[in-house]
């Protein structure tokens, strides 16, 4: 029992130390690294004594910039692609522990599919923020100059935010450098780019002309401080108990709400009267009706009858809809059919007034006086004390409820009649849904999917309408047609151009260009419309370039659970529509970052933490300093000192970039939240001080003299540790494919401390010092350090995905073997490519062009036949014949694997089931189209579908090439051989 506590320990990362702050002030240590920028660093001088990240990551990401390594290679034998793109970060934004979690991950699985030889693209893009920027700009424009953006007008305004964006908009390019992201930096994309705005502008204009993008007035939902609609999931859902205090941007007092008032409307004609309830008082200045149940007996004396309104002549009549629940207060409801989701409705089947009473900045309209210029939020008080002055007033209680907050502005969000321009969603999110559903498109962790499903399942459509100035602006032209003869005269067009729509107009009213005037739409499109893009506007779409060719679909996108919808679905679902193909094949979805208490990261509780802090230290002052520039209020600033005072007493030290990537990998468990503690990230911190004395002192054994080569009989230790090192190895592979970053940081951990410093080093000293008095002893130290080599070799190339700088470092001064050509071909020798498809006996004819190659095939042909599960390896000669029908696979330049021979009755049997299969499908589907309501209840797009299907399958039935190779008989359906 003891000794299973004691290997569990080991597979923890480290919290023995639980890493309280050292004493001596770990920024002090540093080196001087006169390196030019863009250089190699010296790595001939001797390592520091002590570990220093500010030493260790000077000078590497310059140089791996200008030697071009993080670009896509594209060798004659790539082993597969990998492309995924970055989420675009808002070019307002600077780095949080979020981004900092989300760049370790996307860094780290980069570096390890480039590691692999494979053809990788990272591709760096930032986005242009519409309301966030807009925002930044105007309060900067307001402070400096006291100008309005009004004041400016809309062509210098943009002008201004372009400054803006060329003056500070590369800082998060900086800081996502400072945690060594691997970005092919020369792709670079911003989202208002005019590749990037060209792809917009398309995707528009073929939606458009498509039927999926429409226009049409209806209820929206409205931030009256950015006075811009935002869509459904940029609503915040604001649960309250009660009577609850709300602060309200542009109200001095906070505003009340969780409370229901009933009042009263008079029938006309009578004394009796109609009792109703509402939250929102203020809007039954714009009631047009009151609803019963058709069904409650208390009400069915009054169909036909009217109310009448308290502070105006509106007459209002009772309807009878079964949307009311007769059990919820008095079961008459006030129907506000402008303002309210539900009356919207109600008001559209009764065919009532929309009495708009809010314009654009949440002030009155359309009311009697002493209520029109008023606040909301001011006429709501106004009201309720009306009602009361006039007797209509009953009673006020708790009522738990929702209230609708602006995620950017902390707005309360209006419901607001406004014409806008939508996205028919309902088909795009099917097809969405359906690609999870049937295997296409997968989610990692798969506890996503019941949310994908719900979401896409019952999605309603997107309006992409901002009433912004900075954005892409819709590229639609408002049309009037001065011919007398034309019966409506009013017309939305797209156009490329204005020349573009202008013809378009002329050709859909049949007259002249000089008839036809153009007023293009203010408003921008919805920021999220051209990030819904980027994995293929990106690579130049809608031009079909080399770039889509090879790199779309992209791989992966990784990115954090709460944008599966705001991001991940809209770019599935744009890059099916548009391009027919799914953006990716993988979305793995890491958790949110929360601070050491599990509570999330608020700038009012002073835990949010800039990692660019954790990687280079902060004092508690230079954190209260920080405080001191946001823009929280005198009270929320203390409460956050007191937060960090109590979180970090002498602030947070040096940590640097190694291990804080580390952390964050390392607590990365699928499906649970990150709870970051800034004291482990130092106990990584230690853990590269550890590797560095280890590597010292490895170094120091090796001595100057020391050359890689081929090794003699190991001792037990020496295969002990490089089978753990294999373990590891193995370890870290199957966690790379599982996303299970926690196995990787573990296995790598437990390789380098409990493995090779505590045990193996330790096992060793007593050789090294034997050898140093006894020749006759120096053989096997020779052994140990050939060992010792491999193990630093192979477990520093394992270290760098995840910790590059110091990986790097220490790379660098590792001795180089003579011949590395032996590693790959080995390696390929073994996988044997794609051949695990086929049937295949189990010897291998390995073809080699030099004698060099045959030479290290004819060494370690014992390893390649265990390895590769083969009866056994032949060596042949590039002259030397091998058998016919063997399949093929390249190794390498200098080597040919072939396998064989060909199982052709396991082949033939196994596509024979595959044909039955298809075969079985296709009758299924031919079945269903041939049913006499087939082309009557199926749409057409769903037929055209089907058709496709049935296409495809009878071409697969009939051409298969593999089982005709393989027979040497002809196609049965093209005849080819």
């Amino acid at each position: 029992m003891e000794e299973k506590k004691k290997q569990e320990k080991k597979l923890a990362p480290p919290t023995e130390k639980k890493a309280k702050p050292e004493k001596k002030d770990l920024g002090v240590i540093s080196y001087d690294v006169p390196t030019p920028n863009g250089e190699k660093k010296d790595v001939l001088s001797p390592l520091p004594d002590s570990y220093s990240p500010q030493y260790v990551e000077a000078a590497w990401y310059s140089w791996w910039e200008k030697q071009g390594y993080f670009k896509p290679e594209y060798g004659p034998n790539p082993r597969g692609v990998f492309m995924m793109c970055i989420p675009p970060p808002n070019v307002t934004g600077s780095l949080h522990l979020g981004h900092a979690l989300t760049n370790a991950i996307q860094d780290c699985l980069t570096r390890w599919h480039r590691m692999r030889g494979e053809t990788t693209l990272w591709n760096p893009g930032c986005d242009h923020a519409g309301i966030a920027t807009q925002v930044v700009v105007e309060k900067k424009l307001m402070r400096e100059r006291g100008l309005s953006r009004h004041d400016l007008g809309r062509d210098q305004f943009i002008q201004e935010v372009w400054k803006w964006k060329n003056e500070k908009g590369d800082r998060i390019y900086h800081q996502l450098k400072k945690l060594g992201s691997s970005l092919d930096w020369d792709r670079a994309c911003f989202t208002m780019d005019p590749k990037l705005s060209y792809a917009v502008q398309e995707a528009f204009i073929r939606l458009h002309e498509d039927g999926v993008i429409y226009r049409s007035k209806r209820l929206v939902n409205w931030s009256c401080t950015l006075n811009s609609a935002i869509s459904d999931i940029e609503v915040d859902k604001k649960e309250l108990t009660g009577r609850t205090l709300l602060p309200v941007p542009g109200y001095k007092d906070k505003v009340e709400f969780g409370v229901l008032v009933s009042f009263s409307y008079k029938i006309e004609g009578s004394d009796e009267e109609v009792i109703v309830a509402t939250t929102r008082i203020e809007t039954m200045l714009g009631d047009s009706a009151v609803a019963v149940h058709p069904a409650d007996p208390r009400y069915q004396h009054l169909k036909g009858k009217m109310v009448l309104h308290p502070f105006c002549d509106r007459k209002m009549p009772i309807v009878f809809d079964e949307f009311v629940d007769v059990n919820f207060g008095t079961g008459a409801v006030k129907i506000t059919p402008a303002h309210d989701h539900n009356d919207y409705e109600v008001g559209n089947r009764h065919n009532l007034a929309f009495i708009n009473i809010l314009d654009e900045n949440g002030l009155l309209i359309n009311v009697p006086a002493p209520f029109l210029g008023m606040k909301r939020f001011e006429a709501r008080k106004a009201v309720l004390q009306a009602l009361k002055d006039r007797g209509h007033f009953k009673e006020t209680k708790d009522n738990p409820m929702v209230v609708p907050v602006c995620s950017r502005s902390k707005d309360i969000v209006e419901p607001l009649l406004k014409p806008q321009w939508y996205v028919d969603c309902a088909d795009m999110g099917k097809q969405a849904a359906d690609s999870v559903r049937e295997g296409r498109l997968k989610i990692i962790p798969d506890h996503h999917h019941k949310t994908w499903f719900n979401w896409l399942d019952n999605i309603r459509d997107w309006c992409i309408s901002r009433q912004l100035w900075w954005g892409h602006r819709i590229p639609a032209y408002f049309v009037t047609v001065t011919d007398p003869s034309d019966m409506d005269g009013h017309y939305w067009v797209s156009g490329r151009t204005e020349e573009e729509a202008r013809d378009k107009a002329a050709k859909r009213f049949n007259v002249s260009t000089d008839k036809i005037t153009l007023r293009q739409d203010e408003d921008v499109l919805d920021t999220w419309f051209s990030s819904g893009i980027f994995p293929f506007s990106i690579f130049g779409w809608p031009n079909e370039t080399q770039d889509l060719s090879v790199f779309y679909p992209g791989t992966l996108l990784e990115t954090g659970h709460d944008i599966l919808f705001f991001w991940v679905a809209r770019m599935v679902m744009m890059g099916l529509k548009l391009t027919g193909k799914l953006p990716f094949k993988e979305v793995y979805l890491h958790a949110v970052v929360r601070d050491a208490h599990g509570r999330k990261m608020s700038k009012s509780l002073g835990n949010v933490i800039d990692p660019l802090d954790v990687i280079t230290g902060i004092s508690l002052e230079g954190l209260y300093a920080q405080l001191q520039d946001s823009n929280l209020d005198p009270v929320e600033v203390e409460k956050a000192k007191q937060g960090q005072k109590s979180d970090y007493p002498t602030g947070i030290p040096e940590c640097g970039t190694d291990a804080l990537r580390f952390a964050l990998c390392a607590y990365t468990s699928q499906g649970r939240d990150i709870n970051m503690d800034v004291n482990r990230i130092l106990g990584y911190r230690h853990f590269c001080n550890k590797l560095w004395n280890a590597v010292k002192f490895a170094m120091r054994t090796l001595g100057d003299n020391f050359v890689p080569s081929e090794k003699a009989q190991e001792s037990v230790s020496d295969r002990w540790i490089l089978s753990r090192l294999c373990t590891a190895v193995g370890l870290c592979n199957a966690g790379f494919q599982a996303y299970d970053f926690p196995a990787i940081t573990t296995a790598i951990y437990n390789f380098w401390l409990y493995e090779l410093c505590d045990v193996y080093l330790e096992s060793v000293k007593p050789v090294f010092s034997r050898a140093e008095e006894d020749s006759g002893s120096q053989s096997q130290a020779e052994v140990c350090r050939q060992t010792l080599f491999t193990c630093l070799e192979t477990g520093l190339l394992l270290l760098a995905p995840i910790m590059p700088f110091v990986g790097e470092e220490l790379y660098q001064r590792l001795s180089r073997r003579r011949s590395q050509d032996g590693h790959p071909i080995l390696l390929t020798v073994i996988c044997g490519g794609s051949l695990a498809d086929y049937n295949l006996t189990k010897t291998r004819y390995l073809q080699c062009i030099d004698s060099e190659t045959m030479s290290l095939v004819e060494l370690y042909s014992l390893q390649i036949q265990t390895l590769s599960l083969s009866q056994s390896i032949q060596p042949v000669p590039a002259t030397g014949a091998v058998p016919e029908g063997c399949a093929v696979a390249i190794a390498s330049d200098r080597c040919t694997v072939h396998l064989g021979l060909i199982d052709l009755e396991k082949e033939v049997a196994k596509l024979t089931v595959k044909k039955g299969e298809l075969e079985k499908q296709m009758d299924k589907l031919r079945e269903k189209m041939e049913k006499s309501d087939y082309k009557e209840k199926v749409p057409v797009k769903v037929q055209d579908l089907d058709a496709e299907k049935v296409r495809r399958m009878f071409w697969n039935v009939g051409h298969s090439h593999s089982k005709n190779i393989l027979l040497g008989s002809a196609c049965e359906v093209c005849g080819d051989l």
